[in-house]
């Protein structure tokens, strides 16, 4: 398993820190891990199916 920093998930993901916690209170994206007090992180392969089901959606619209 591999987690994601803040900058590794803008690079895969090109949404904003806001617009990320936004989804994640909302329920539409991977929740962030506690690391430590001052540090989080997201599950890669958690960021990387929300990314796929988007790739899905695309082909059947």
């Amino acid at each position: 398993m591999r987690i994601l920093s803040k900058p590794q998930l803008k690079e895969l993901v090109l949404y904003s820190p806001q617009h990320v916690a936004r989804l994640e209170k909302a329920g539409l994206f991977p929740k962030r891990v506690q690391l430590g007090p001052n540090r989080v992180g997201w599950v890669e392969d958690e960021v990387l199916d929300w990314l796929q089901i988007r790739m899905e959606g695309r082909e059947e619209a």
